[in-house]
């Protein structure tokens, strides 16, 4: 039995904190021998906490998730600077998302960030899927495979790693799995024509990191989740597709696999199925030395094999060995600033109808829709603000779901909804609101219905970017 083990074990936990700096639990166990952390919007994210985790362990894979459009952690309260999957590939120009890709990257580098936990790779074939939805680029796998492929490459060229999610694909699917398992009902044939071929490209394109879902999905293996498959994360993605990069787990508190096993349990099933990483999305001190405890007591039982460990162990130092010799591109991403590249792309995935020109401080209202789980809860929509910093006098009331809507007076409306081709009371509020003012303006942030209204705007996703770009469209 090897004498490292306990360090083996600590290798592959990658956990999240609460606090903005680095707890004296989780600089103790960086020294005995962590291999990551995830960062949230929570943890204040800056220059001195990275350093933290660096002073204790060098070769700390430093993760994140820092998609653009709704999912961000960097600029959770301003909105992000770069609009997310969805814009981009309404626009469906490579070389622009790829560039998005790098200014990612570049943000990213210059925090000493190891790994970007993006792109999705998903296909949202499913219109009424929760949590891909604008996160996907979009329900076709070609255009999904030529985009993945040029935001891996914009954030790879920047020297930091890229991580695909969420496989094999959570695109069709009517549940979220933070909050249950869900299930995807294709069969095997059109999973491989649909979902994979944009993991399929990644792993062309050298990603160096792939994301498990945790997913169930009967016509690879009906036995459980994806992630804690080896038919699927084995047999599949490592001996079907050649993925030889590090491969890590969704968070394990989601509902999807704690529903079912404890953490340890989790995390024992997922190395033994061939994941490498385990990420857990809150921890303490106590619950990450009871998942290294766990996978270390698997071991002598038996139960998973030592080399299993090692091998993943390994992967995740390969991760931090490639990242650590990519110093000269991120040195050279970091004078590579394209500061409108974000704003540009969201204007060019504008679509309208109609016209607008505001001349004068509207009222906004903001219909509430409930965003997933994965996006932060402090994420603005930002159309209020983006008017306010070109219309003085622009107000702003806010619409709960299915409520009542607030009292227009002679003031232009903008009406901000989000996804309104999933959600029917979404239409019925934008139709009740029309019959009210047949002049508003709607502007849905989400994937959009058919236009209502004489004037319409979708953004085709939620940043600062795709804000301003609407707002200047409005004033034109």
């Amino acid at each position: 039995m090897s004498g490292d083990l306990y360090r083996l074990a600590m290798t592959v936990l990658h956990p999240g904190f609460e606090g903005t700096s680095a707890p004296d639990w989780l600089r103790r166990a960086l020294g005995e021998g962590l291999g990551g952390v995830v960062l949230f919007a929570r943890n204040a994210i800056d220059e001195p906490l990275i350093r933290q985790f660096r002073a204790e362990n060098p070769g700390t894979v430093v993760a994140i998730d820092e998609e653009g459009g709704t999912v961000t952690r960097l600029e959770v309260m301003a909105g992000s600077s770069f609009p997310g999957n969805r814009a981009l590939g309404v626009v469906d120009d490579v070389k622009l998302t790829e560039q998005v890709g790098r200014q990612i990257g570049r943000m990213l580098a210059d925090l000493d960030i190891t790994l970007d936990y993006a792109p999705s790779a998903d296909v949202n074939a499913n219109p009424d899927n929760p949590v891909i939805g604008v996160r996907s680029f979009g329900p076709d796998p070609e255009l999904v495979a030529r985009h993945t492929v040029a935001y891996v490459n914009g954030v790879q060229g920047a020297g930091v790693a890229a991580c695909a999610k969420h496989f094999p694909g959570h695109g069709d699917t009517v549940t979220d799995s933070h909050l249950a398992l869900p299930t995807v009902h294709a069969s095997r044939e059109v999973l491989m024509e649909r979902d994979l071929p944009p993991f399929r490209a990644a792993i062309g394109a050298g990603v160096r990191s792939i994301m498990s879902g945790h997913l169930l999905v009967p016509a690879l293996d009906p036995s459980g989740p994806a992630t804690l498959s080896r038919t699927v994360m084995t047999e599949l993605l490592r001996g079907e597709l050649g993925f030889d990069g590090m491969l890590v787990t969704d968070a394990i508190e989601m509902r999807a696999v704690a529903a079912m096993f404890g953490p340890g349990e989790i995390a024992v099933r997922a190395l033994g199925a061939g994941v490498d990483a385990i990420c857990v999305g809150l921890s303490t001190e106590e619950s990450l030395h009871e998942i290294r405890d766990a996978i270390v007591a698997a071991v002598r039982a038996g139960v998973l094999p030592e080399e299993r460990l090692a091998e993943a162990a390994a992967r995740v130092r390969d991760l931090s060995t490639w990242y650590a010799a990519r110093s000269a591109l991120r040195d050279q991403a970091h004078d590579d600033v394209d500061e409108g590249v974000g704003l540009r792309a969201a204007r060019a995935a504008l679509t309208t109808t109609g016209k607008a020109a505001l001349d004068r401080g509207p009222l906004v209202v903001e219909v509430n829709t409930r965003f997933n789980k994965a996006v932060d809860p402090a994420t603005p929509t930002g159309i209020t603000a983006a008017l306010a910093s070109l219309l003085p006098n622009t107000a702003r009331a806010q619409m709960e779901p299915e409520g009542e809507l607030p009292a227009f007076d002679d003031r232009p409306v903008v009406l901000v909804v989000h996804d309104s081709a999933r959600h029917a009371w979404v239409r019925d509020t934008v139709a009740r609101a029309l019959a009210l003012r047949p002049d508003l303006i709607v502007v849905d942030t989400g994937i959009p219905a058919p236009p209502q209204g004489a004037t319409h705007v979708a953004t085709h996703g939620i940043s600062r970017v795709s804000a301003l770009a609407a707002a200047e469209w409005l004033l034109r």
